[in-house]
């Protein structure tokens, strides 16, 4: 069964919750036997809910309360009057050391405001980032930042390349990943300088990442690197810009094949390849965005996401807690900077 560890849910996060989390964590206890939850919500509704699913009953405990984070919070109103909600109390069951990662598909601002003031920041990181994963022609990729940060500085963006790189060994497996940086151009003088002055540091690190260097738009969906680097501002406008591209796409191929009897016919023969394609871009499959450079593991689910999705969501934090990624963070950045201390680490049950 490999090693027990304890996730903690945010019941109530969600537009569909609390259905999608007990319906998610119940599916990921096939991929994680060894899992325990720890489920923050209303007790009565959620027992209710676990009477019905044996499996999960018996590696689940509630944690009771009727506080919830709303969707459209500001993240200054959920710090000040969320302090017993159920995002807030899972999250301190991480810094608690009760739980190995918090799990949420609440409130993104609130999330990352509230988990950043739980958890802190490991020692070499200013600002924690969001990183997610990519489809792309050579398989997955991983982009950080999406959206934490909308200015960045050429710290910024070096810490955020160690990060990504540490990241993308422990949840893709890759032995060696290759790190690029978001830019205008491939050119070494192309781009601002906070981008310039990275790629430079990068190269004059004298850490074992295997650096790509500068990157173009069309370089994430052909997987030219593992990491794809850049701002918040940047980051973002490329997430969504490519989650419309989808759209677009699967939108437009429904409508060729319904636009005439032969287009139909057609897609009788083509359906068992659209299939294999559906589940190739199935937005479920790369569900999980983690908030980067925190003293703990703190995964956000898409708001809108089914229990699969959910599950998913759930893996990611699974796979950084049972593969050491905070630890191996602070070794990176304990050969940067000597001189760091480390804080207390977050220790899973």
């Amino acid at each position: 069964m490999g090693e027990r560890l304890t996730i903690a849910l945010d019941a109530m996060g969600g537009d569909n919750a609390p259905d999608i989390v007990i319906d998610g964590a119940n599916l990921a206890l096939t991929r994680f036997p060894q899992v325990d939850f720890l489920l923050f919500g209303p007790e009565p509704k959620l027992s209710a809910m676990l009477e019905k699913l044996p499996k999960l009953r018996d590696r689940a405990r509630i944690v009771h309360t009727d506080a919830v984070v709303a969707g459209d919070a500001k993240p200054s109103i959920a710090l000040r009057n969320g302090r017993q909600s159920s995002m807030r109390l899972a999250i301190n069951a991480v810094q608690e050391g009760h739980a190995a990662g918090v799990v949420s598909a609440g409130n993104t601002g609130a999330l990352m405001a509230m988990a950043k003031l739980v958890l802190r920041t490991l020692p070499g990181i200013d600002r924690p980032a969001i990183c997610s994963f990519f489809p792309t022609l050579r398989g997955e990729s991983v982009m950080l930042d999406l959206g934490a940060n909308i200015d960045c500085d050429a710290d910024n963006l070096f810490q955020f390349a160690v990060m990504g790189e540490v990241f993308s060994r422990t949840v893709l497996g890759l032995a060696r990943p290759t790190v690029g940086l978001l830019n205008v151009g491939a050119e070494d003088q192309k781009g601002h300088e906070s981008i310039r002055v990275a790629g430079q540091r990068l190269r004059d690190a004298g850490l074992p990442i295997a650096f790509h260097g500068f990157i173009e738009g069309n370089d994430i969906a052909a997987g030219t690197v593992d990491v794809i680097v850049t701002d918040g501002f940047t980051g973002n406008v490329a997430l969504k810009t490519a989650e419309g591209t989808v759209k677009l796409f699967s939108q437009s191929l429904r409508s060729a094949f319904q636009s005439s009897p032969l287009a139909s016919i057609g897609y009788f023969f083509a359906r068992p390849a659209l299939h294999k394609l559906r589940r190739r871009l199935d937005p479920r499959r790369y569900n999980g965005a983690v908030f980067l450079g925190l003293n703990g593991i703190a995964v956000k689910s898409h708001g809108g996401a089914d229990a699969l999705g959910f599950a998913n969501a759930i893996g990611v934090a699974v796979d950084m807690a049972l593969h050491g990624f905070l630890d191996k963070v602070r070794e990176e950045f304990q050969h940067l900077h000597p001189s760091f201390g480390s804080t207390p680490a977050v220790v899973a049950p």
